[in-house]
């Protein structure tokens, strides 16, 4: 009869950095020559897959019911209603319709980018490295599990949180956590500084970063969402209601104001004619028409085409656009305040223009390559 296995016991988050590799085996119940296959499954069974918790997938159905969202669409939908039930059968039928095309555009194009991005992350799901029974197999990054020794070299995208226990010449690209775009070099070293910053823990290795140079092997300490990415994704999921956006904002307005405009000059009508003694069937009957009137049956339809052209324009840029009225508040951006412009950009310094002696010339060519020339008015500048 063997002995009940102890429960792995885990410092605070974060501070696998202050142990050593020693210590670090020995708390993960680990070895340099990886885990069972056995012993792999029964953590994977019991901590989970090694998967960041995503928001709840939209369903076709709840993609096309957020077309119906938006006031002035329901306005539009009243105004058919009524125009049935008062016998005007083509205005109905045209009103419907215009609701239904709206509908159909923007869940075409809403519906396209979801598939589109499904499509993405079935490609680029990773793949990691790690020693089982002491062989070195690729098993899908999903498996990963706390104890796992991981074999890294460049061009890898790190799995899980790992202290590192061996380490060649590696520097990582840390971007995704810390900003920074320049890479940083790992070693097998123990801290002994408390609160050390997330790009300073040389060794340590964190999920969604790259190996940019070098090889190392290490050990995973944290998986899914106790990694620092995890942690980060999980405050992003607490943020708060979704914004809307400043053209769904400017709508909403606008359809408050037409139902008002509108109910206040029914009111206004009906309250006249009662006074000059009109019939009120008949007074109810011209009010109504009037409300319906009123509505601009258009304007969604103009909008939705406009935001898909829009999108279209951006695909073809390689840019997916997950809802219709992000293209009106792209368009609208004035500044874009950032961190780290090496992230966003080369991060390479060069220069594009030179004014010596009176004289401006434009300098072409990109990055540090040799290619490019000198030119002045547009013609190339002689030695």
């Amino acid at each position: 009869m063997t002995a009940p296995r102890a429960e792995r016991k885990q410092p605070p988050q974060g501070e696998w950095y202050l142990r050593s590799a020693e210590d670090v085996l020995t708390q993960l119940d680990s070895l340099t020559s990886g885990l069972s296959l056995a012993e792999a499954a029964r953590r994977l069974a019991t901590d989970g897959p090694n998967e960041l918790k995503e928001g709840p997938r939209i369903s076709p159905l709840q993609i096309f019911l957020s077309q119906f969202k938006s006031l002035i669409i329901w306005l539009l939908i009243v105004a058919g209603v009524i125009s049935g039930v008062l016998g005007d059968m083509v205005d109905t039928i045209a009103i419907l319709a215009i609701v239904i095309l709206n509908a159909v555009i923007g869940f075409y194009q809403e519906f396209s980018a979801e598939k589109s991005i499904a499509a993405l992350k079935k490609m680029t799901a990773p793949q990691a490295k790690v020693r089982r029974d002491g062989n070195v197999i690729a098993i899908p990054a999903a498996g990963v599990v706390a104890g796992d020794i991981l074999t890294l070299e460049a061009g890898d995208v790190i799995a899980a949180d790992a202290r590192l226990l061996t380490a060649a010449s590696l520097k990582c690209i840390e971007s995704a956590l810390t900003g920074e775009s320049e890479a940083v070099t790992k070693q097998v070293v123990t801290l002994t500084k408390n609160d050390v910053p997330l790009g300073d823990r040389a060794n340590m290795v964190f999920m969604g970063t790259s190996v940019a140079a070098g090889t190392a092997q290490g050990v995973v300490v944290t998986t899914a969402m106790k990694t620092e990415l995890g942690h980060i994704a999980g405050l992003i999921a607490e943020a708060g209601v979704k914004e809307r956006t400043p053209l769904e904002k400017k709508l909403e307005s606008f359809g408050r104001i037409l139902v008002w405009v509108a109910l206040s000059i029914v009111a206004l009508l009906f309250g006249l004619g009662l006074w000059r003694g009109t019939p009120p069937f008949e007074l109810f009957m011209t009010s109504i028409s009037l409300a319906v009137a009123a509505v601009p049956e258009g304007l969604p339809a103009v909008v939705t085409v406009a935001l898909a052209l829009g999108v279209l324009r951006m695909s073809r840029r390689r840019a997916l656009v997950r809802k219709l009225p992000a293209v009106e508040t792209l368009g609208s951006t004035t500044v874009i305040c950032t961190d780290k412009t090496g992230t966003l950009t080369v991060g390479e310094m060069t220069v594009r223009a030179l004014y010596v002696a009176g004289q401006s010339y434009e300098v072409t060519g990109e990055g540090y390559g040799p290619e490019g020339e000198v030119r002045v008015e547009g013609k190339k500048a002689e030695a």
